[in-house]
């Protein structure tokens, strides 16, 4: 199968199972990581994410030419179902497990709480959504661990009493208002391992501006520890060009790794740092490091979450669910299928309290 093909593959699929049952060259080079750092917690994480790639090769990148395979390895819907079936059908199952234990929730933000869209600016969450995560953190720790920026993210949910990760992690903050959840000192939580990376994120943010600019349809968003390409907008056969542009300009940089999400190529330090790493350092912060007493609930769609399910799963505590019209390799153990059934749970969630 050809890149491009792939890629339009997807949608086909996703409409198909609509109707199913519910369920290192030369150039510029950086201080290496970790910086020296005020809290502990990052470098703990990081330490957790060096074992966790070491097992995990694929975890750095995806090498040049190799467009993401997003037609699904589980052809029958039933068999994946039965994998992971879903955390609504399953959601006494849920509780069952959480029974006892202090429940932390994390959401990503693109594709969990608000739909894919066309324009990541567009990408507003609901009146109704924002209801039912704020009903979740009345009773749970809640955090958003998001790719976009921290503060655009922030802007688009609105709530104060949560923790935000934005940057796939990279830019941890505590909440700017207290709730019986929130510690004393959760203002001060504040993680930013790739602070030293600022200065060349935004000088290849430039040049990708530049770069791409005879591709109608392609936007380069700046999520201020990372960048985006989105070529949801382009046209199909403007696919390998847009990539070969991107390429070009990271040879200069071989600190920065591009990896591929839903229709969005992302450029990120080469760090050892992610969203599995972003979870650890907020349990952490919460007070429930190597606690047996929490039960850690993570909702997410894309590639970058599945470093957050992996964590999970070595934990041996808590759940990932993930959310998806299409089978797909996953770590997660449950399913939702849409942001639509993520309200849902998130209201069934604060309704069991």
């Amino acid at each position: 199968m050809t890149k491009h093909t792939a890629f339009a593959a997807d949608d086909a699929i996703a409409a198909a199972f609509t109707s199913a049952p519910a369920g290192a060259q030369p150039g510029r080079r950086f201080m290496s990581y970790p910086p020296p750092m005020a809290r502990g917690g990052c470098r703990v994480a990081a330490a957790a994410a060096a074992a966790r790639q070491a097992t995990d090769p694929g975890a750095a990148g995806v090498a040049a030419g190799s467009w993401p395979e997003l037609v699904p390895r589980h052809a029958d819907f039933d068999d994946w179902m039965e994998k992971h079936p879903s955390a609504l059908a399953e959601f006494e199952s849920v509780l069952a497990a959480a029974k006892g234990k202090q429940i932390v929730m994390f959401l990503d933000y693109d594709g969990t709480l608000s739909p894919i869209v066309k324009d990541p600016n567009s990408a507003v969450m609901s009146e109704e959504m924002r209801d039912a995560v704020r009903g979740v953190a009345e009773h749970f720790p809640t955090a958003i661990v998001s790719g976009r920026c921290r503060d655009k993210v922030f802007n688009f949910v609105k709530l104060a009493e949560l923790y935000y990760a934005g940057s796939h992690g990279m830019d941890i903050k505590g909440p700017t208002a207290q709730s019986k959840h929130t510690k004393a000192k959760a203002e001060a939580v504040l993680c930013q391992p790739a602070s030293a990376f600022l200065p060349v994120i935004d000088e290849v943010y430039r040049t990708l501006t530049a770069r791409t600019a005879p591709i109608p349809g392609a936007t380069v968003e700046n999520n201020k520890f990372c960048l985006s390409v989105h070529f949801r907008c382009v046209q199909e056969e403007k696919w390998r060009a847009l990539e070969e542009q991107v390429r070009s300009v990271l040879k200069e940089y071989p600190d920065l790794r591009l990896t591929k999400g839903r229709k969005v190529l992302e450029i990120r330090p080469s760090i050892k740092w992610d969203k599995g790493n972003a979870l650890q350092f907020l349990l952490e912060s919460l007070g429930f490091a190597d606690s047996k007493n929490v039960f850690p609930i993570y909702i997410g769609d894309d590639r970058t979450d599945e470093d957050a399910f992996k964590v999970l799963r070595s934990m041996g505590q808590g759940i990932g669910i993930l959310v998806s019209k299409i089978p797909k390799e996953t770590s997660a153990s449950y399913s939702l299928r849409e942001p639509s059934e993520v309200k849902e749970f998130l209201r069934k969630l604060v309704r069991s309290k």
